[in-house]
This record gives structure tokens, C-alpha cells and sequence, in this order.
């Protein structure tokens, strides 16, 4: 049903005081938003705070009645994310910097600072798959609660409320989702990480 309501008949909902209406559009725009801003940033933890930075100006706009309504809504949450990108560049490029020879690392010849070579892509493609075929083999239960944290970026709370369960239940399968796949990894002699 949500869906059939339109971005305008949930921003004027929102602004007449139905708070229900700005979940459905977080809900709705906060994959879209996060990859954005995701895909800039290069950052997951940076990615999810300015996310979340996003829809709180964004709420905070619309109760000052500082939305005008265009008819897109979607592309003026982006238009916010946008500039919260590029604020957050320039705060960053105005943090005091050290000279290479003054520190203890070579900061050009880093491999952390540096694209990966071929060998690191293979080698990451190669976990990537075994991760995914280790998670399928992990019982029901804690397949979806993996999927619903990595995949769809959900949180506990999101995920507990999703599945009909508490919070301590959805903790304790992604806590034994992640035991079984390290008993898994050790079983089969597979490398996680890139040499």
C-alpha cells in the first residue's frame, strides 16, 4: 500500500504532523541515498552517518516549511546528499597535513592508499564468492539475518522488528552465524583475507 502513496501526499503528511510518513520515506530513499553517498565516499561508517545526516536535515527542512514541492522529492534528497558530500570534502582537505619525510611511512608506495593490482581483485572476487557459498550453507534462521545486516543494511532493532523477534534474538543468530562461518572457513582451509 505504501507505494500506491505518492512522495508529496507523504511530505504533506509528515508536515501536518503524521511522523509514520517520514519512515516511508526514509524507507523508501534510504538504500538510494546510502549507495550515492556510498559510492563517494569509499567509506561505509562516513557513508552511514552522512546518511543518516541526510534525513535528519531533511526532516528538519520540511517542519521549517523550507521544502518547496517540485514533484521531486527524490532528487532533492539527493540534492542534500550531494552537498554533504562536498562539505565534508572540504572539512577533510582543511585538516593539517605532515610531510612524507616526516613520517614513518612511505605514504606513495603504500599498498593502503594505493588501487588494487589485478592479483588483489582476483583474490578479493574469490572470497567474495567463497563468503556467499558459505552463507548459503548456514541454517535458515541465520542465513536471513546475515543477509538482512550486509545486504540490506539493516539493524538489529530493523531486523528483530522484520522477523517477529527480540533484539537478543537477532544478536544471538548473527553471534552463531558468525561462529559456524569461522568453524566453516577452518574446516574447508579457506583464506578470508588478501595477501
Amino acid at each position: 500500500m505504501e507505494s500506491m502513496v505518492s512522495d508529496k501526499e507523504l511530505v504533506v503528511a509528515f508536515c501536518n504532523g503524521d511522523n509514520a510518513s517520514m519512515d516511508v520515506l526514509i524507507h523508501r530513499y534510504h538504500k538510494k541515498v546510502f549507495g550515492y553517498i556510498r559510492h563517494l565516499v569509499r567509506k561505509q561508517e562516513l557513508a552511514e552517518d552522512l546518511t543518516q545526516e541526510v534525513f535528519v536535515k531533511a526532516i528538519n527542512s520540511l517542519r521549517r516549511k523550507e521544502y518547496q514541492d517540485y514533484g521531486y522529492f527524490s532528487a532533492w534528497l539527493m540534492r542534500i546528499a550531494h552537498n554533504l558530500v562536498i562539505d565534508n570534502v572540504r572539512k577533510a582537505s582543511k585538516l593539517p597535513t605532515v610531510p612524507n619525510e616526516v613520517g614513518e611511512l612511505d605514504l606513495f608506495n603504500n599498498a593502503k592508499f594505493s588501487d588494487d593490482t589485478i592479483e588483489v581483485r582476483l583474490q578479493k572476487t574469490q572470497i567474495s564468492k567463497d563468503l556467499k557459498a558459505l552463507i548459503n550453507e548456514l541454517p535458515e534462521e541465520q542465513r536471513t539475518t546475515v543477509l538482512m545486516r550486509i545486504n540490506l543494511d539493516m539493524s538489529f532493532k530493523e531486523i528483530a522488528e522484520s522477523q517477529g523477534i527480540s533484539i537478543n534474538t537477532a544478536l544471538g543468530r548473527m553471534r552463531y552465524a558468525i561462529i559456524n562461518l569461522r568453524k566453516k572457513i577452518e574446516e574447508k582451509n579457506l583464506t578470508m583475507m588478501v595477501i
